[in-house]
């Protein structure tokens, strides 16, 4: 009569390997944050404004020169950083005349005041792939808080040219404009103390 052999061995065998098992899991653990940098492209970049004009329409305007970068984890929606400069003297709106008030101490004081800057402070994240930023805009070396609604229109490879992987982003928001000392024709209905501002963004992941 023949006897079975010890099966010692091969339980040796699957314990060591579930323990390996276990202890690989237990290393990988929850998927880990991966914050990246983003740079704004340029040739992609839209800042328009639009403001009323003596009650009877709004007078419609854009930033031509602007740049900016981020540090954001697209698997959490967390935003650790963000920086957007604007060049006031870039500033556009299909009139000569009245860009180069616009540009001067009524308005901008561009000269005095070169550059329109805006650093996050946090990033509340929806989701439908909206959000609320929350920020610091310093105008006219002035810094107030400001708030601008978001949303995250697509995330992927680009299909053509520089193929980074690529966020598209919208985001709005309006300001008082005399809150920041620029109040000229507030008082007598000139230009509206309302100020509206969009931007359309694309951004290359590094």
């Amino acid at each position: 009569m023949k006897t079975s052999r010890p099966v010692h061995g091969a339980r040796t065998t699957l314990v060591g390997l579930l323990a390996g098992l276990l202890l690989a899991a237990a290393m990988v653990g929850p998927a880990r944050a991966e914050p990246r940098t983003y740079q704004i492209d340029p040739d992609h970049f839209s800042i328009a404004f639009s403001v009323r004009h003596l009650g009877f329409a709004d007078t419609i305007g854009l930033f031509l020169k602007g740049s900016g970068s981020f540090v954001y984890d697209e698997q959490t929606r967390a935003l650790s950083s963000g920086r957007v400069v604007v060049k006031a003297d870039s500033v556009f709106t299909n009139h000569g005349a009245r860009d180069k008030h616009v540009r001067d101490s009524d308005f901008l004081d561009a000269k005095a005041h070169p550059e329109i800057v805006f650093e996050a402070t946090g990033f509340e994240s929806g989701a439908d792939g909206s959000g609320t930023l929350s920020g610091r805009l310093t105008l006219l070396g002035q810094t107030h808080p400001v708030t601008l609604d978001v949303r995250l229109n697509k995330a992927g490879d680009y299909p053509f040219g520089h193929r980074k992987h690529t966020l598209g982003i919208s985001a709005s928001t309006t300001i008082k404009r005399s809150q920041w000392g620029m109040d000229y024709g507030v008082d007598r209905g000139m230009v509206g103390d309302e100020v509206k501002l969009n931007f359309e963004i694309e951004a290359l992941r590094d």
